[in-house]
C-alpha cells in the first residue's frame, strides 16, 4: 500500500484492489479565506486524478469537498464512496457535479473489492460536519490503515471492529470556534485561543492513544490565511491569539507525551510505502530544506505564499453574488428562516433569546422564541453578529444551508455575546434547510432519554454526555467536583449539575462515595 500525501486532508491511497483518492482541496475555500498549508499546487493533480479508481468525500465542509478540483481532475464516471448520511447534502452536490456511480457504503459495513476492504464510519449528530463526518479504514492485506479525518467518533469498539491499524492519519488542528472574531480583550482572547489548542492537543491525544496505532500522520490543519486582514491569525497567531497548532509543533508534543508512537510529518508529496510491517517514509515535493524553511522560519514562507497568491484571492471576490439592498436581504431571510423557526422548538427554546445581525446597512434581529426575523428595534440580545453584505448576498443566492460552511469559517465576521457559547444557536445557523431542522429536533428530542447512571470516582452521574452522549465511564475525569469529557473538552459543575462550557446541557449527579465494602468486591 502507499499513501501519498495531497495537502490538508487529501491523500490517494494506492492498494493492490484500487486507488482512492479522499478529500482533494485546492482551495481557496470559505470565501477565500482558507489556503492548505504547506501549499500543495505543485503536485501533478493530472495524474493523480488518473490513478483514482474510487473517490471518497469525508464531509461537506469546503476544505475537504472542492467542486472546483473535482470538475477538473476527476473523470465523472469514478465510483464515488458515499458515507451513509441522514440527509442528503453531500449526495445532491456530487450529482450536481455529474458524478452518477456512487456506492451507498453501509454504515460499519465492509466493502471488498478483490483484495481491498473498505469501511467507512459515519457520525451524524447536528454538530459533525454538522450531520456528516465520517472516517475511512482500508485494509489490502498488505497494510491496513485509518484515516480519522475530522471526526470524532463516539464508539471506538466499533471504529476499530475492522481491525487495528498499522498507520493512524487524524485531524489534531481543527477549526470549531474563533476566539479571534468575539469582541473580547485581547488578554481575553489569548487565555481562550491556549484552551482551545490544549483542548485540540488532549483530544488528539486520548484518540490517539485509544486507537493505538503504531504509527501516527497528523493531518487536516491548519490552513493558511492569506487575505491581509486575517494574515496575523496563521498558526498561533502573530500576537498569540490564534488557534492552530502546526504538523510539526503536535509531532513535538506527540513525543513528549507519548514517545512509544512513531510519529511521522505528512505533507503535500509525503509518501508512505506499507508492506506487510515493513514501512517507508519520503519526500516527493519538497526537500529537506524546504521543509525546514516551511515550518522553522513560517512567517517568512507564509508571506511568500501572501505575495504570490492575492490573485486567487480576486478571482473568488469576483465570483461573489453582486450586494443585495437591505430591504431585500430582510425579505429573504424573513421568508427563508421564518418557516424553519417555526419547526425548531427545541432550538427556539435553547436559544430563549434575540440575536442581531447587521449586514451592510441591514440591522437585523432573529427573535427565537417567537420564531420572527424583523429590523433591530432596540430589544436586548444574547449575541451580536457583523457580516459583509456580499456574503450573505452570496448565500441567499447559492441557497447555502450551512453557514458554518460558508461565513462563519471564513472568519470574515465579528461576533459579540452576553453569557455562555450557545450551542442551538450555532446549530440553527448550521441547519438552514427543513430536513436538517426537523433531523435536528428529533436527534435533541432521543437525547433527552438520559436514563442510565454510572459510578466515576465518588460521583454518580447519567452515564451519557449531554452534549454528544459519549460514554463518560470511558471519557470522563472528575477533579475538584468538576466532570470534564475529554472528547470536545465540555465541563460540568457536579454539585449543581450546570455545564461550564455552554448555555444548557445539565447533567444528573449525585455526590456518592465508594465504600470499602463496593471497592473490594470491584
Amino acid at each position: 500500500m502507499r499513501i501519498t500525501g495531497l495537502g490538508h486532508a487529501g491523500m490517494l491511497i494506492e492498494t493492490v484492489g484500487g486507488n482512492i483518492i479522499c478529500d482533494p482541496v485546492l482551495g481557496p475555500s470559505f470565501f477565500g479565506s482558507w489556503f492548505p498549508f504547506p501549499d500543495n499546487r505543485g503536485l501533478d493533480w493530472e495524474e493523480i486524478g488518473k490513478k483514482a479508481d474510487f473517490l471518497y468525500i469525508s464531509h461537506r465542509h469546503r476544505d475537504h469537498f472542492d467542486p472546483r478540483l473535482l470538475e477538473r481532475y476527476i473523470r465523472k464516471d469514478i465510483e464515488v464512496l458515499l458515507p451513509e448520511y441522514v440527509t442528503d447534502d453531500l449526495e445532491v452536490d456530487i450529482r450536481a457535479l455529474g458524478y452518477e456511480n456512487i456506492t451507498y457504503a453501509p454504515a460499519g459495513g465492509v466493502i471488498e473489492r478483490g483484495d481491498l476492504k473498505i469501511m467507512i464510519t459515519p457520525l451524524r449528530a447536528p454538530s459533525d460536519g454538522p450531520i456528516g463526518d465520517s472516517s475511512l479504514s482500508v485494509d489490502d492485506g498488505t497494510a491496513s490503515i485509518l484515516n480519522q479525518n475530522d471526526s470524532h467518533p463516539l464508539d471506538l469498539d466499533k471504529l476499530l471492529s475492522f481491525g487495528k491499524p498499522e498507520a493512524y492519519f487524524t485531524q489534531v488542528s481543527g477549526a470549531i470556534w474563533w476566539p479571534m472574531v468575539y469582541d473580547l480583550p485581547q488578554d481575553a482572547k489569548q487565555n481562550f485561543a491556549k484552551l482551545k489548542r490544549d483542548a485540540q492537543n488532549k483530544r488528539a491525544m486520548y484518540y490517539i492513544e485509544k486507537v493505538d496505532a503504531p504509527h501516527v500522520f497528523p493531518m487536516a490543519g491548519p490552513p493558511m490565511f492569506l487575505r491581509d486582514e486575517l494574515f496575523q491569525y496563521n498558526g498561533t497567531g502573530q500576537n498569540d491569539d490564534s488557534i492552530f497548532t502546526d504538523q510539526k509543533e503536535f509531532l513535538a508534543h506527540m513525543k513528549e507525551l507519548a514517545p512509544q508512537y512513531d510519529g511521522q510529518l505528512f505533507i503535500p508529496g509525503t509518501v508512505v510505502d506499507m508492506n506487510h510491517g515493513e514501512m517507508t517514509v519520503t519526500q516527493s515535493l519538497y526537500s529537506e530544506a524546504e521543509i525546514a524553511h516551511i515550518f522553522d522560519e513560517k512567517w517568512d514562507y507564509l508571506e511568500e505564499q501572501r505575495a504570490a497568491r492575492q490573485q486567487e484571492i480576486r478571482d473568488e471576490e469576483a465570483r461573489r453574488a453582486p450586494e443585495l439592498p437591505a430591504e431585500e436581504i430582510l425579505a429573504e431571510l424573513k421568508a427563508w428562516w421564518e418557516p424553519l423557526l417555526k419547526k425548531s422548538r427545541t432550538i427556539r427554546n435553547g436559544v430563549g433569546g434575540n440575536v442581531r445581525f447587521r449586514i451592510g446597512d441591514l440591522d437585523m434581529v432573529v427573535d427565537f422564541p417567537r420564531a420572527k426575523v424583523r429590523e433591530y428595534a432596540g430589544e436586548e440580545c444574547i449575541y451580536w453578529y457583523t457580516i459583509p453584505a456580499d456574503l450573505v448576498s452570496t448565500n441567499i443566492r447559492d441557497h447555502e444551508i450551512d453557514w458554518s460552511n460558508s461565513i462563519f469559517l471564513s472568519m470574515q465576521f465579528s461576533v459579540g455575546r452576553s453569557g455562555k457559547f450557545n450551542e442551538f444557536l450555532t446549530t440553527f445557523l448550521k441547519c438552514l434547510s427543513v430536513d436538517r431542522i426537523e433531523y435536528v429536533e428529533n436527534w435533541y428530542s432521543e437525547q433527552t432519554d438520559q436514563t442510565e447512571d454510572a459510578q466515576i470516582g465518588d460521583w454518580v452521574v447519567q452515564r451519557r454526555c449531554p452534549h454528544l452522549r459519549a460514554d463518560l465511564t470511558r471519557t470522563g475525569k472528575i477533579e475538584d467536583g468538576v466532570l470534564t469529557c475529554s472528547m470536545h473538552d465540555w465541563k460540568w459543575d457536579l454539585k449543581t449539575g450546570k455545564c461550564l462550557s455552554t448555555a444548557g446541557h445539565e447533567i444528573r449527579a449525585e455526590y456518592c462515595p465508594l465504600t470499602e465494602e463496593a471497592l473490594r468486591a470491584g
